[in-house]
């Protein structure tokens, strides 16, 4: 099999000839999987992705000035010396705001806008739970609740409460909330298999809509693409922010059109307490007339590792925490207080229009930049080996994130709720934080507070023997039948399939 000169010839212009070096020793099928490879590569992307973060690998001293493809000296303005507090009056708290503000919120902007099927979620689902200690997709896992549900079906079965609030608040039986799920191709089929096998959780299939996300290979520091085998380009995830990518080439926007949705609830699939479609969150931005919102959680000390939302050049943005001196982080609202200046903890959960993901998708996608992950990338090196396990780091994965679109937003909106309520993710196996044992006592204390709201009289409290189906209360409600009723632990709540009503058992096994 020969090469078309016109492959070389795209090789040469994008700098990646070395691609080919090892075409000699590869067989025919082996030949033609890297000309597959070779030929699904938007080099063009590629090159515009590198120029991108090549500053950045610069003023880090990852390489030299004269390692670059081009030069481009111009130097960074310091975000820190830029950035302000996100302003109070695009700021809503659910602490700081009244019983009867909120019912409005729940009710009269987002459950009806629900009930009239305006409203759907999306969920970010393209990771592996490869630091959890698993090889499949993360919506799979089960932190060990008394149910054994996963991720994907605690969060389907918000779904059907969502709805099932709304037919009742609106006497309809109509109300449908679209669960659109990115993908990536490590978890595209697992996840489909896996949804399909379990009757999408009492969802409807022709509302549960899969679609993945596209890959950029990985490079080295010096932009050239690394190899996985000597005929096969390495491919990584875009990261969440190839959202936008994904929503038009895959035909997301336009299916959102025909079904005339209006309000995008955006969210990752690690975070065990989301409230999918929140109500009053969504209803918030209704008010607010937002196109583009962010929930956010207070950070828990100065230095948390988290990304705060704040205001730079009149434009909203999402700092990293590695971009805030401690200086910067330990700075307070006013003398008078011990309120952090910069508070806003962004937790990857959002709410967007159709109107204005349609505008960024169409005309701001190019603009997003590129996020640098360095990691240590099985892939043939100079010598020609295969090495699966690099001691060192040697290359890098580009990638955008999802909140990236927030400066193209003339109308932005910042919703804070209680981290006890909404935000508990699922990041490591093992350790103190973010676990799956973490994950598991939040949600199960989360369901012990609503016991208490409801009335319910609680011997000796057990934090880790008490779950709340889904099904039978989406956040706290629906439990009037415990009032003044003494329970002990383990205190497990379910939906009878029969009968569609809740049922205590203070018998089932506890993990």
């Amino acid at each position: 099999m020969n090469i078309d000169s016109s492959i070389k010839q795209r090789l040469s212009d994008a700098h990646q000839s070395h691609l080919l070096d090892y075409w000699s020793e590869l067989n025919e099928d082996q030949r033609r999987k890297l000309l597959d490879d070779i030929n699904e590569i938007d080099f063009d992307r590629v090159i515009k992705a590198y120029h991108g973060i090549k500053q950045e690998l610069i003023a880090d001293q990852t390489i030299p000035n004269n390692e670059i493809l081009d030069e481009d000296d111009e130097k960074r303005e310091s975000v820190e010396d830029i950035m302000e507090p996100v302003p109070d009056a695009i700021t809503g708290s659910i602490s700081q705001t009244s019983d009867e503000q909120l019912k409005i919120y729940h009710r009269k902007d987002n459950l009806q806008a629900i009930s009239e099927g305006l409203v759907c979620v999306l969920l970010l689902a393209g990771g592996q739970g490869t630091r959890l200690g698993v090889d499949y997709p993360k919506g799979m896992y089960d932190v060990g609740l008394p149910s054994r549900k996963t991720l994907y079906q605690i969060q389907a079965e918000r779904i059907r409460r969502l709805q099932q609030l709304a037919n009742e608040e609106f006497q309809t039986t109509k109300s449908v909330v679209p669960w659109f799920i990115m993908t990536s191709e490590h978890t595209q089929e697992e996840t489909e298999i896996y949804l399909r096998s379990n009757n999408y959780f009492g969802l409807k299939p022709e509302n549960v809509i899969l679609f993945e996300q596209h890959t950029l290979p990985a490079l080295d520091f010096q932009g050239k693409i690394l190899l996985a085998e000597k005929y096969k380009l390495t491919k990584a995830a875009d990261g969440n922010g190839g959202l936008y990518r994904a929503l038009k080439t895959r035909g997301i926007l336009l299916e959102m059109e025909k079904r005339q949705i209006k309000y995008i609830h955006v969210y990752c699939v690690d975070n065990i307490l989301v409230r999918l479609g929140d109500p009053i969150f969504i209803g918030f931005c209704i008010e607010k007339n937002a196109n583009c919102a962010a929930k956010v959680v207070k950070k828990s000390f100065p230095n948390e590792a988290v990304g705060v939302i704040c205001k730079v050049r009149d434009r909203y943005q999402v700092v990293e925490y590695s971009e805030i001196s401690d200086r910067t982080a330990q700075k307070k609202k006013s003398e008078n207080t011990d309120e952090l200046l910069f508070n806003a903890g962004n937790i990857c959960n959002h709410c967007f229009t159709l109107d204005f993901l349609q505008d960024v998708c169409q005309s701001h996608d190019d603009e997003l930049r590129y996020h640098i992950a360095k990691k240590k990338i099985p892939s043939i090196d100079k010598n020609g080996q295969r090495v699966s396990k690099p001691k060192e780091i040697n290359g890098m994965k580009l990638e955008k994130f999802v909140f990236d679109v927030f400066p193209f937003s003339k109308a932005f909106a910042v919703w804070e709720v209680r981290r006890e309520d909404e935000f508990s993710p699922l990041k490591n196996g093992t350790g103190t934080k973010d676990t799956p044992e973490t994950c598991r006592r939040d949600l199960m204390l989360q369901h012990i507070r609503y016991l208490k709201q409801a009335g319910a009289l609680l011997q000796e409290v057990n934090e880790n023997s008490c779950e709340i189906s889904p099904l039978v209360s989406y956040a706290g409600e629906n439990l009037d039948f415990v009032k003044g009723q003494q329970l002990s632990f383990p205190i497990i709540i379910e939906l009878n399939a029969e009968t569609q009503k809740a049922e205590i058992n203070t018998n089932k096994h506890c993990s």
